[in-house]
């Protein structure tokens, strides 16, 4: 061999090993392509350290190359530069990061900047997404919901420079409520003789923008219906998908239309149908027995709350006096009034003169429970039998002293009932107060009784 040879081979070494390239030297190569181009077979490059383009310029697309030579910062790839490579935000390096220039004029190693992508995003259930990079690093891509629905998380997610997606995939939840809308509220005047009324309306339609099947429930009467009189309150609920819910109300007010409460007659009573005294009910005057009715004999509530007609009086029933004898004058009192037979020997009697003041200031109580004053005064030629004013035939006189054993020699006072029996003597003056507590105790029937209690301030 020789000298040259050795000399080169010698010279090969040394940059080898001052260059670190010496097997076990620690130096660590981050790459994905571990490929090293090998010498050419019989290739012997000349060597020199001089020359400042002992290597091609190295270049790396989308990246940056920072080289140190040992001839200094000016020099790029003279023999021995040493270069670091690195890409761009949003690429990665493939390959080595660094690479040195070797004496073979070629360069350690290579290096390649690939795009970094994130994966694509999965559409979310009932949303969207929109990206502004598509899925390069440093793209944004905000989810927006479908109408209806709200975004539940991250509303934004970026693609990172790693390669993977910032946050976590959101939800778009159903939150808004449905919208329903209730029918107007409503007053219904309730038909005649009725105290309902008949209401409808059309039910409500729910919508919701995320669900088209809305679940709509009445709380309250249904359309269609009676409705009682006063307001009802009726309430829709509506639930959609996700259990939102929704609810309106409206009000159903039925009005009974109602004249003032009719008054019986004095010595009468009233029948009314329906509720009294609602539209369209219909009032029937009644008398007492021994009274008739003069007027109409009903009347009826009309829509303005007002009556047609006046109203019934009760007058007493007008009895015969021209009767022949005594049992048909007593037929017409029979069942409808009671008689107060007051008998004295002439008008001057004290008793009587007592006892007709008495009876005249007691007339309107005697009247209220049904009782007729027929007076027997005097004797044979000048008796007079008399009703108030209304003379008696002197056989139907002496019919009726007969029929009752009525003496004309003293002062007395007989009660008959309406079946025509004796019922109580008084052989002195009595009071009106004595008189209408024997009555009341003693004769009254009960239906009567409630007529008395209804019009005993009648007298006052």
């Amino acid at each position: 061999m020789s000298r040259f040879h050795i000399f080169l081979l010698f010279m090969m070494t040394f940059i080898r090993e001052g260059l670190g390239y010496n097997e076990g030297s620690g130096i660590t190569v981050h790459s994905y392509n571990e490929f090293v181009p090998e010498e050419e077979e019989g290739y012997t490059p000349r060597l020199d350290y001089r020359n400042p383009t002992w290597c091609h310029n190295l270049r790396l697309a989308n990246g940056d190359v920072t080289c140190h030579s040992p001839l200094g910062g000016n020099f790029r790839s003279t023999l021995g530069t040493r270069c670091e490579m690195t890409c761009d935000r949003g690429y990665k390096l493939l390959g080595r990061t660094s690479v040195q220039c070797m004496p073979n004029r070629r360069w350690s190693g290579i290096g390649h900047c690939r795009q970094v992508r994130c994966s694509v995003l999965q559409l979310i259930l009932h949303g969207t997404y929109h990206c502004t990079q598509g899925y390069m690093v440093d793209s944004r891509c905000d989810y927006i919901c479908d109408l209806g629905y709200r975004i539940e998380g991250y509303q934004s997610r970026i693609c990172l420079d790693g390669g993977s997606w910032s946050g976590a995939e959101p939800l778009c939840a159903d939150h808004d409520p449905p919208k329903i809308k209730c029918p107007l509220s409503r007053v219904k005047v309730a038909d005649p003789g009725k105290l309902t009324a008949r209401v409808s309306w059309d039910p409500p339609v729910a919508t919701d923008a995320a669900d088209k099947t809305v679940d709509i429930s009445l709380i309250g009467q249904s359309p269609d219906t009676n409705f009682k009189e006063g307001i009802s309150v009726i309430r829709y609920t509506a639930h959609d998908q996700a259990r939102n819910r929704a609810a309106c109300k409206f009000i159903v007010r039925v009005e009974v239309r109602r004249c003032p409460v009719l008054k019986p007659s004095v010595h009468g009573h009233l029948t009314c149908d329906s509720d009294g005294n609602n539209y369209g009910a219909v009032c029937e005057y009644h008398c007492d027995s021994g009274y008739e009715r003069s007027g109409t004999a009903s009347r009826t509530c009309q829509f303005d709350r007002s009556w047609t007609q006046e109203p019934a009086q009760c007058v007493p029933m007008e009895f015969k006096t021209d009767m022949n004898t005594a049992s048909g004058l007593l037929d017409q009192f029979y069942g409808k009034r009671r008689l107060l037979i007051v008998s004295a020997p002439n008008t001057a009697h004290p008793d009587y003169k007592l006892q007709n003041f008495m009876v005249q200031n007691a007339e309107c109580g005697l009247d209220l429970r049904q009782v007729t004053v027929l007076e027997l005064l005097g004797s044979p030629p000048r008796e007079v039998g008399r009703i108030k004013e209304r003379h008696l035939d002197t056989d139907v006189i002496e019919g009726l002293r007969q029929a009752f054993r009525i003496s004309r020699s003293f002062f007395s006072m007989l009660l008959i009932d309406k079946d025509g029996l004796d019922h109580e003597r008084f052989i002195t003056p009595t009071t009106s107060d004595e008189i209408y507590s024997y009555i009341d105790n003693n004769l009254l029937e009960e239906e009567e009784r409630k007529q008395l209690d209804l019009h005993r301030d009648y007298c006052d």
